[in-house]
This record gives structure tokens, C-alpha cells and sequence, in this order.
């Protein structure tokens, strides 16, 4: 065969070869790929490198080495955390002769004093990349040690080190870490920090643990009537003065409230909790590990949700309330103020960012730590448990009642041909105790598989064909005439446009449910923008959400996990599977994945995780949201272009745990 053949090909004119081949080196993953380890560049991202800092003089904290810690928000966008732990060490370490242990953990990732467990017993920081992916993304970084009784400082730009480690002198009434850095323009552009936002990040901290004073101090010029030059915060009572100062002079159906603490047996850490159950009120809840908020709750958010709905259902057979065996979680948890705070070794998250617990045994310590507190608080004053018994049991009738009406409303739907359903969809029965959930999937395939997965008695199932009309540039007429849209309008019930009316939507919750690539990202965003345009009162009421299937499935040995995309598989190959031979098989879609796989990662509501969608704050302006709309769905591909080019790495996504 002639070597001609090959002559033009990529290969052989050098396109793709050895030199090809990037490796990247020191900090430079993390200044090429932020959202791999901040989750992004936006707002979010800007203060968690502050959490990142603060969590590390926190954890000196909690492992009883300081007292006292300092956040100082200052002109020019630079933070400083100060704390009188030990201090990091200064000395050479011994794998990297010439450098200071100091400089290796500031330039270096996965170092640092948390992976044995013998520095700490206990610490929000796990992988060895906090620290080092502050310096990595800030334009100036300075970190001072007073240790030993001496005084030494290092400087570091970008990730890079400026010099070696200075001593400084004799200090010998001050010891601990000092970290002051300025976020980089290059990475984070004109963004600044929040000073409200921090004024209550560094005020939460100090209720998590009860040992630590924390002082705040912020530049005039930033200061406001909300957030002053100057405090200090500690509170002996921990969680319970957090929740006395939530609560306020609201009227709660306990006089009391319900808060404690308790040590996990082996010493496995502990657990503690304030709750209430204010009258006429929507609630909130606050859920943390180790101090690090993890706002899409977990595990030990899930053992919580089971002492409580477990003890008040043996309480209502105590006392011969039969109903109350009918209770579920929600019952127990809607409009109160709960606040969980757990401190476990060696955590597991879904990601860098922290914001979901995912250790197994997290549900069980908390369980069983906060169980037997629950039934002595509910027995020891019976008029108190039956007084919260009875406004939970009313919460169950009403949640009953909708239930039934529901149901009544489906079975008319079915029964009578007037409103008649799509051929193509698999109704469920609405008999279970659980919400109703319609999954919009793509194609039949996917539908085949989520018929399987589903559970028949709380989740429909809709398949549709490929990409819908993009109703954004489509007349009225030609929406009317398409099928797949007319499916939709009849399984919804609710009406479409102005005679759109949530109270007739026969499911609790819309799921689209299609594959994770790119097209599957094209069909979740016509339908969005069909649910924007022709049922905007079902966004804006919270019912349209977005699955989040995996792309892939990671295995070594008998363990694996999945991840959501490129990013997510890196950060488990770096950290779960992190020198092990991992197999890794990439889902095409949906279809390909068995029922028990899809239900395990996408639809069983106790593991999924769910995207709500929601409508711009600028809802009730109209034309503004429309003209949004028109760019990025419209006719003219030039602002689609546009608008991305502007906005890339903007958007931030309400996640919750469904």
C-alpha cells in the first residue's frame, strides 16, 4: 500500500502527537478549570474561597488548639483570617528539601494536616486543596505564622511563590495563621465581596462552636447600618441561642424548643440540634458538617427527618392517636426552624463545594443520637408532645385532603373521554403517601426504562420524539397543530396561556428527564422555554425541576459511583478513586442505563438530586423576561451567540435535595 495514502492525514502532518499533550503542573489546573474546585466563577464561587480560609481556622477550633479568630474585610477586595491556633508549620518538609512546609501547602494540591486523622479528629477540610486553591486563584497572597515564639511570612501571586519564607522576628505574645488574599480580576472579574454576606457567614460560625470568640472587622467605607466596623461574636448556648435569636418573639406551638447535643458512640464525633415549631410560619432549615454548611442537606439530614417522624409516630400510639402512624417526615418538618449541626470523621460530599453530606453512617449516629432526646422531650411534658402532636397531625389531614382531591381529579381525568390523556403516557395510580411526579423523558427507549424504574404509584411517565417545537419562534397556529405539544397541554391538565391555573396541575412535581450531553441539554431547554412561555404560573408556583442523570460510572474493585459530567468524574478520580485502576463506562443515554441504575440515580427521591427551575426575580416585568427569552430562543441565532458569549459561567442553580 503507498505511503501516499496517509500523507494528508492529521496524524501523520503532526496535528495530534506527543507535543500535543498538555501536563499541567503545580496550580495551573485550578486556575485553568475553577469550577472543577469552587464550583465556578460567579458570586458563589468569589466567597467560598472565604469559607475555604475560615474553615481551616475552625477547624484549629474545634480541635481545641484556638480560641479566637478574626475576619477582616478590607478596601481593595482583600480578606484576612486570623486565628490563634499552633500555626502552620514552618519547617522544611521532608519529601520537598528547600521548602517550607508552609510554601508546600500553599502551592501544592492535596497537602495538608487531614487525611490521617492525627492532627485533627475532626475538620471540614478533607482533600488538601482549600488553602491552596485561595492562593492559586488570588492575585496577592500573604500568609503570617507566629510560632515558636517567632514571627515568619511568606508571598505568594497567582499560585506562584514570590520569595522564601521571611522570619520576621520575635513574637512572643502572639501565635497562630494569618491568611490575607485578594481574589484575581483575571478569574473573578470586577466582582467584589459581599459584606453582609460575610458579616453573617463569620456570625454563623461562631453558633457552631460554642468555644470560639470570633471578631469582625470591616473597612468604614464598606461598613452600613446593617453591617457594622466592628463585633464580636460568641454564644455559649451554641445552635439553641441561633435558633432563640430565629425565632424571636414568634409563637411556637412548644414553649420550648427542642435542642441538644450528643457524642456519637467510639468517639465518632457528635451531634447537635435546635428546633421549633413556630405558628404561621413557612420554616427554614440549616444543616452542617464539621462547620461547613451543607445547604442541600444529606445523610444526617435524613437521620433527623427519621428520629423525629419515628418518634412522634410511637408518641401517637402511646397516647392512642392511631392516625399518627400515617405521619411522614414532611408532616413533621414543614414551617419549622430546624438547625443541624454534626461533626464526623473523614466526610464525604457530593462535591468541592461541600453544599451535600453523603457519609452512609451520618443517618444512622444522628438517628440514633437524637431519637431517644425526642422521645424523653415529648413524654417528659405529655400536654407538650400531644400540643405538637396535634399541629403535625393537623398538617397530615391537610396534606390528606389535597392528596384525595387529587386523586378524585386524576380518576376523572382517566375516566371521562372529554379529558381524555396521551396514548403514550404511563399514569400513576397517586395512591402512595408520597408527592405525584411527572418525568418528561426523551425518546421511547428512555421511557422503556423509566416505566421500570418508576414507582408506580407516585411517578408518570411521558416519553416525547426528539426536540419539540421551539415555541419561542413558532405562531399560534403551529403550536396548536403539534402533537408532542398537545401530549404535554392533556397530560398537565392545567390549562395553557392566560388559562393556565395551577390549582388543576394533576402532578405535584414535572421532571424533564433527558440525557446528559449536548442534545439532551437542547430538548430540557425548549421544554423549559415551552413551560416559560405557555405555563409560566407552573415555574413561578415551583413545580418544573430538572433531573440530573450521570454520565458516567466509575468502578474499582466493588465500589462505584457516577458522575454528572468531565468535572465531576475528574474530582472522583482525584479523591474516591485516587490511585486505584478505575473502569469508567460513559451512559449515551438514558436508555442505555438498566431501571435499577436510572431509578438508583436519577429517580428515587431518597439518592437523586433535582434542579428546580425557577422565573427571574423581574417576573412580574414581562416584556423584560420575554425579551430574554426572544434572545436565547428566538429566531435570530446572532444574540443566542451573543448572550452566551456575555453570560458563560453566570448562572447559578438552585440545587435541592428532592
Amino acid at each position: 500500500m503507498s505511503d501516499d495514502l496517509f500523507e494528508n492525514t492529521p496524524a501523520a502532518s503532526g496535528d495530534y502527537d506527543a507535543s500535543s499533550i498538555e501536563v499541567l503542573e503545580g496550580l495551573e489546573p485550578v486556575r485553568r478549570r475553577p469550577g472543577m474546585y469552587i464550583g465556578g466563577t460567579d458570586d458563589r464561587a468569589l466567597h467560598h474561597l472565604v469559607a475555604e480560609v475560615l474553615d481551616n481556622a475552625m477547624d484549629e477550633a474545634v480541635a481545641g488548639h484556638a480560641t479566637r479568630i478574626e475576619l477582616r474585610l478590607e478596601e481593595g477586595n482583600r480578606v484576612t483570617v486570623a486565628d490563634n491556633g499552633r500555626g502552620i508549620p514552618v519547617g522544611e518538609h521532608p519529601k520537598y528539601p528547600g521548602k517550607s512546609t508552609l510554601e508546600v501547602i500553599l502551592s501544592t494540591l492535596h497537602s495538608g494536616g487531614k487525611f490521617s486523622g492525627k492532627a485533627y479528629a475532626t475538620s471540614g477540610g478533607l482533600h488538601g486543596v482549600g488553602v491552596s486553591v485561595v492562593n492559586a486563584l488570588s492575585s496577592d497572597t500573604r500568609v503570617e505564622v507566629a510560632r515558636d515564639r517567632q514571627l515568619y511570612a511568606q508571598s505568594f501571586s497567582k499560585g506562584q511563590t514570590l520569595g522564601q519564607l521571611e522570619q520576621l522576628g520575635p513574637t512572643p505574645n502572639r501565635r497562630g495563621t494569618t491568611v490575607s488574599f485578594v481574589p484575581d480580576v483575571e478569574i473573578f472579574g470586577d466582582r467584589q465581596f459581599n459584606p453582609k454576606r460575610l458579616f453573617k457567614l463569620a456570625r454563623s460560625k461562631a453558633y457552631l462552636f460554642a468555644g470560639v470568640e470570633i471578631r469582625w472587622r470591616c473597612a468604614e467605607s464598606l461598613a452600613s447600618e446593617e453591617v457594622p466596623t466592628e463585633a464580636v461574636f460568641k454564644f455559649p448556648g451554641g445552635l439553641a441561642d441561633h435558633l432563640a435569636e430565629q425565632v424571636g418573639s414568634r409563637e411556637c406551638v412548644t414553649a420550648e424548643p427542642f435542642a441538644g447535643n450528643q457524642d456519637f458512640p467510639d468517639e465518632a464525633g457528635r451531634v447537635e440540634w435546635a428546633i421549633a415549631w413556630p405558628l404561621y410560619s413557612d420554616g427554614s432549615t440549616s444543616w452542617y458538617c464539621n462547620t461547613v454548611p451543607t445547604p442541600d442537606g444529606g445523610t444526617h439530614e435524613q437521620g433527623l427527618r427519621a428520629a423525629l417522624t419515628k418518634g412522634l409516630r410511637a408518641f401517637g400510639e402511646l397516647t392512642g392517636a392511631k392516625k399518627a402512624k400515617d405521619l411522614t417526615a414532611d408532616d413533621v418538618m414543614t414551617g419549622a426552624e430546624i438547625m443541624l449541626s454534626v461533626f464526623i470523621r473523614d466526610p464525604q460530599f457530593q462535591s468541592q463545594t461541600k453544599d451535600r453530606l453523603t457519609s452512609p453512617e451520618a443517618a444512622r449516629l444522628v438517628e440514633n443520637a437524637v431519637r431517644d432526646h425526642f422521645d424523653h422531650f415529648l413524654a417528659d411534658n405529655m400536654d407538650r408532645g400531644k400540643a405538637l402532636l396535634g399541629e403535625v397531625m393537623e398538617r397530615m389531614d391537610e396534606r390528606l385532603r389535597r392528596k384525595q382531591e387529587r386523586e378524585i381529579k386524576r380518576k376523572t381525568a382517566t375516566n371521562a373521554k372529554k379529558l381524555r390523556l396521551p396514548g403514550k403516557l404511563t399514569d400513576c395510580s397517586g395512591e402512595g403517601d408520597g408527592e405525584t411526579e411527572l418525568f418528561i423523558v426523551e425518546g421511547d427507549s428512555a421511557g422503556g426504562s423509566a416505566k421500570q424504574a418508576r414507582d408506580r404509584k407516585t411517578q408518570a411517565i411521558l416519553p416525547i420524539r426528539g426536540k419539540i417545537l421551539n415555541v419561542a419562534s413558532a405562531t399560534a397556529d403551529k403550536i396548536r397543530a403539534n402533537s408532542e405539544i398537545a401530549d404535554l397541554t392533556l397530560a398537565m391538565g392545567c390549562g395553557t396561556r392566560k388559562d393556565c391555573d395551577p390549582e388543576n396541575l394533576r402532578y405535584d412535581r414535572i421532571i424533564i428527564m433527558t440525557d446528559a450531553d449536548v442534545d439532551g441539554a437542547h430538548i430540557a431547554t425548549l421544554l423549559m422555554t415551552f413551560f416559560f412561555q405557555e405555563m409560566a404560573e407552573i415555574v413561578r408556583g415551583g413545580h418544573l425541576y430538572l433531573a440530573q442523570p450521570p454520565l458516567y460510572r466509575l468502578t474499582a474493585g466493588k465500589e462505584s459511583r457516577y458522575a454528572r459530567d468531565d468535572a465531576h468524574r475528574a474530582e472522583l478520580e482525584e479523591t474516591v478513586f485516587k490511585g486505584k485502576k478505575v473502569e469508567v463506562g460513559r451512559f449515551k443515554g438514558l436508555g442505555e442505563m438498566n431501571p435499577s441504575q436510572l431509578r438508583e440515580t436519577t429517580m428515587n427521591p431518597e439518592t437523586r438530586s433535582l434542579i428546580r427551575i425557577t422565573l427571574p426575580q423581574e417576573f412580574e416585568q414581562r416584556a423584560v423576561v420575554k425579551e430574554l427569552v426572544d434572545q436565547l430562543m428566538g429566531r435570530n441565532p446572532e444574540h443566542r451567540f451573543n448572550f452566551i458569549q456575555n453570560n458563560a459561567g453566570e448562572f447559578d442553580r438552585e440545587m435541592i435535595d428532592a
